[in-house]
């Protein structure tokens, strides 16, 4: 079980293929939250262009992602929680900025997994990213899970929750707590 209070930003990260999209399917809540997945606007589209290749689209799927990751920051009344790979520092720096700016708290929960359970869990769905790609994924995964597991925290990210799958496995419990307060 994971607390949230009505105006945490949570970001859900790790590795592709680590299941944080089957893991956001089996959430359940005490309340009201906002769930945010770029499968949300990739599916809708892939129905919408069914004869185009997703790299082709991909960067407008990437795009809206984030304007609806903006939108819901300003405006959801309950928690915010963001599907993100969130390797690269640079995402992590934008939304944990968006998180401050918007009067909300940055909280990440890392969805450690394996290389491996990671590349069966893109296998499983049928989306595998490219070899370079996932590497580079993999390299950067791996120093955040060093600095995790050795408690030193994420830039930006005060509060950092680590998850093994084989915990969350029949889904993720969020209480919410508290009142919201800007």
């Amino acid at each position: 079980m994971v607390r949230a209070r009505p105006h945490d930003l949570m970001l859900l990260a790790g590795l592709p293929g680590a299941g944080k999209s089957s893991l956001l399917r089996k959430l359940r809540a005490s309340g009201p939250y906002t769930v945010l997945d770029s499968d949300q606007v990739r599916d809708p589209l892939a129905e919408w262009l069914p004869n185009l290749p997703y790299r082709c689209y991909r960067p407008l799927v990437h795009l809206l992602h984030h304007l609806r990751i903006v939108w819901a920051a300003l405006t959801a009344p309950g928690p915010v929680l963001v599907h993100e790979p969130a390797t690269r520092v640079t995402t992590r720096t934008w939304l944990s900025l968006l998180a401050r700016l918007s009067g909300r708290r940055p909280r990440m929960l890392w969805l450690e997994v394996s290389p491996e359970q990671a590349r069966e869990g893109q296998r499983a769905r049928a989306r595998v990213i490219r070899p370079h790609s996932f590497a580079r994924h993999v390299r950067r995964a791996l120093r955040i899970s060093a600095r995790l597991t050795a408690g030193r925290p994420l830039r930006g990210w005060p509060e950092v929750t680590l998850i093994y799958r084989s915990d969350v496995a029949n889904g993720l419990k969020l209480e919410l707590v508290g009142s919201r307060s800007r």
